[in-house]
């Protein structure tokens, strides 16, 4: 396990704006986000990250890694934080940009064959990026129902949804998979300057299946 180097200030790093860009250009199917998150909404998506003990977080789609730093900054010395990515220069460029994190360069919808490869079958938090409105409901429960085996009953999750988005057939689609999964569904306050305004979802309490 690497130890964490601290990222710098507000988590903008040179060249991650570009790395979007190009991840984008590359898989204008795949990229749910018009732009990387901002600070104030990738720290209250870590905000679940434990400060203490030896805590293990998965982030799921980290992109250019906003809210991997957020994550990185909370972490405590002895933490491991692993980060599943589907794109492989994405997932170049994170490993040059956060040097103590473990890049695990697969699909989210094999997480737990995934992690279990890692000697993982149990994580204290689970962050998402991903673009879930890109996804069918049954790719949706999957995922899910993955995340809900890995974060057990103390555990939690946290995902983000664009608030203009709110009143769409996929956003409703979305909300039902997550009450169906997770007994206990939190909203966030909207972070009006994220680009565009968006919120975050904190899960907790798996569903027996």
């Amino acid at each position: 396990m690497s130890d964490h180097v601290r990222p710098a200030a507000g988590g903008r790093r040179p060249g991650a704006r570009r790395a979007f860009l190009a991840a984008a250009l590359r898989r204008p199917g795949q990229i749910g986000a018009v732009a990387p998150s901002s600070p104030t909404l990738a720290g209250l998506l870590a905000e679940v990250v434990p400060r203490s003990g030896s805590p293990v977080v998965v982030e799921l789609g980290p992109g250019t890694g906003a809210v991997t730093t957020a994550i990185d900054v909370r972490l405590p010395p002895g933490a491991r934080h692993l980060a599943v990515e589907l794109d492989p220069r994405m997932a170049g460029f994170l490993r040059q940009a956060h040097p103590g994190l473990e890049v695990v360069e697969g699909d989210a919808a094999k997480l737990q064959t995934l992690l279990v490869e890692r000697g993982v079958d149990y994580a204290d938090a689970v962050v998402s990026g991903l673009p879930w409105a890109l996804f069918d409901e049954t790719a949706q429960r999957s995922i899910l129902g993955q995340v809900a085996a890995v974060i057990g009953d103390s555990g939690a999750f946290t995902t983000f949804a664009y608030r203009h988005g709110m009143a769409l057939s996929a956003a409703r689609r979305f909300r039902h998979v997550l009450h169906a999964t997770f007994a206990e569904v939190t909203l966030t306050p909207t972070v009006w300057r994220n680009m565009p305004p968006a919120f975050g979802y904190v899960c907790r309490h798996p569903r027996t299946p």
